[in-house]
């Protein structure tokens, strides 16, 4: 499924993911406007919101953003808000969600138009973050220094990007392994983000979808209607570089992912609050 270069009105749910709030290269003002756009019943917001712990690296604009979820959140606007907890948001779960006023969650799973949803980030599919800590967080600074480095455009980097994805096959191995954790748990719609790279995949009944990100020019972002899903792209108005700070680790084997999430398993997921 390709992005739909359309903006949508109206849905039931919106599900959106790695802003990297702090980083130089959000685009927390575009998340604004598609948010003051779009009509919607549920919106989900799908790990990775913030980039570090770093609260000091937050701009006004990333501020802006965190006062609109907690406008959104207000009993009034009888909207659901729901955060969904990324492996960059990790540590934050407790602060962020008195701050907005919004739940946080491991997992969540809810019903809508008699099928059974489950949201969960994707970097539990991710083995070497979650085996290698140390490793992983000296890729991590290393692609920000490599950034840093780069020029305006982000040449460099965006080719060290692109060639650590083709190589690592990150997008299949969380497509496969979150697959194999939703029929695991009887869901037949699977949502995750941690790729940074949009993607719609079925296995048998059950559907999966990425969420992309929104750190470069090409953000994209879910809507959940009784049509289906659909992967919508949001315009870009400034060419903005992507940290994708994840996707230079390899990914976890899908055969072993149930196992390997660390959440709770059971005949039927439910949700898990952090």
């Amino acid at each position: 499924m390709q992005p739909v270069a359309i903006m949508v009105s109206t849905c039931d749910t919106l599900i959106l993911s790695d802003l990297h709030l702090g980083s130089d290269v959000s685009r927390a003002e575009d998340a604004m406007e598609l948010l003051d756009k779009v009509d919607f019943r549920q919106l989900i917001l799908l790990g990775d919101i913030f980039s570090d712990l770093d609260f000091r690296r937050l701009k006004r604009e990333h501020w802006d953003f965190l006062s609109c979820i907690r406008r959104l959140s207000n009993p009034k606007q009888r909207r659901k808000i729901v955060w969904v907890e990324g492996n960059h948001d990790h540590g934050l779960s407790n602060v962020m969600s008195h701050l907005v006023g919004v739940p946080v969650y491991q997992r969540y799973v809810w019903e809508y138009g008699g099928k059974r949803h489950l949201a969960i980030h994707g970097h539990q599919f991710d083995r070497f973050i979650n085996e290698n800590i140390l490793l992983s967080r000296f890729f991590e600074k290393f692609y920000e220094t490599s950034q840093r480095l780069d020029g305006e455009q982000q040449r460099m980097s965006r080719w060290f990007d692109r060639f650590s994805t083709r190589w690592l096959r990150l997008s299949d191995k969380v497509a496969e392994g979150a697959l194999s954790y939703a029929a695991a748990g009887e869901a037949d719609r699977v949502f995750c983000g941690h790729t940074h790279e949009a993607l719609a995949r079925t296995r048998g009944s059950i559907e999966y979808f990425n969420s992309g990100a929104w750190t470069d020019q090409r953000a994209t972002f879910l809507t959940i209607d009784l049509k289906g899903v659909k992967i919508h792209e949001y315009p870009s108005r400034t060419v903005r570089s992507d940290p994708r700070k994840e996707r230079i680790e390899a990914p976890a084997v899908a055969a072993e992912l149930p196992c390997a999430t660390g959440l709770r398993t059971s005949r039927a997921y439910e949700s898990i609050r952090c």
